[in-house]
């Protein structure tokens, strides 16, 4: 079986500093709002555990996904400076992962190649 979805999804984990937590979240709205208007973010948002903080989004193709990065740029900045990603996944057919390889590679993901399944 094959797919030809061509959705890429990328699962980036937060651990907030001490005492952060609000600024923090009061920072996921702006990020929520930005991503809000770009047409091909299919999904976004914050979910939280105590100070770790996960964004849940997804994107039409590793093109969306970029230009994501490039429109919240400024905002990941800001949230690197109360808060370090411990891990960070990429979610996506290969075709489309070849497209974030170079990049990504500042950011030392972990890839995950979507071989089965399909989208609604």
């Amino acid at each position: 079986m094959s797919t030809h979805d061509r959705c890429c999804s990328i699962a980036p984990y937060f651990k907030i500093a001490e005492g952060q937590i609000d600024r923090f979240k009061q920072l996921c709205e702006q990020f929520v709002a930005r991503s809000s208007v770009e047409p091909k973010c299919l999904y976004y948002g914050f979910s939280f555990n105590g100070s770790e903080a996960h964004c849940r989004e997804g994107y039409e193709d590793a093109e969306g996904l970029l230009a994501h990065l490039n429109n919240v740029g400024d905002l990941l900045q800001r949230a690197l400076e109360m808060a370090e990603i411990v891990r960070l996944e990429i979610h996506g057919p290969e075709e489309e992962l070849q497209k974030l390889y170079q990049p990504l590679a500042q950011y030392n993901p972990q890839y995950f190649v979507l071989e089965h399944g399909f989208r609604r």
